[in-house]
């Protein structure tokens, strides 16, 4: 049986304090109510970077540039009728204030305290990758 593989890029904002930047799936989209780092599908044609460039203008109304954008890690995990694969980027320079454009919540948390929000299973090995290179 084959699955598809799904190409999906995350980013973890990174500001001057040294906090991340989680969003809240709202409600109506799968895993509603758990907490993720800021990305989106890599749409065909594009690359990892200009899909995250793309959906931090669309969700969060914030602007930054593939320059800015440096490769941390990758998630690879199947889910029941997808296997996702996520690059992850770290990126401490952008321009404008991040705000919720779809419907989503945003905290800024210490790198610490990640394991206390409830996350996708996918973003869970994140954790400790994020809080040891932070």
């Amino acid at each position: 049986m084959s699955i598809k593989t799904v190409l999906v890029s995350a980013v973890a904002l990174i500001d001057a304090d040294g906090r991340v930047l989680l969003a809240q799936r709202p409600e109506g989209k799968s895993m509603a109510g758990l907490w993720e780092f800021p990305g989106g599908k890599v749409e065909l044609g594009e690359t990892p970077e200009a899909a995250l460039v793309r959906e931090l203008h669309e969700e969060l109304g914030i602007d930054t540039w593939a320059s800015c954008l440096a490769p941390l890690t990758f998630a690879s995990h199947s889910y029941d009728n997808f296997h996702l694969l996520m690059p992850v980027f770290a990126c401490r320079k952008w321009e404008g204030q991040p705000h919720p454009k779809e419907g989503q919540a945003l905290k800024w948390v210490r790198p610490q305290a990640l394991r206390e929000y409830p996350m996708p299973p996918a973003d869970i090995p994140l954790i400790p990758i994020l809080r040891d290179w932070l």
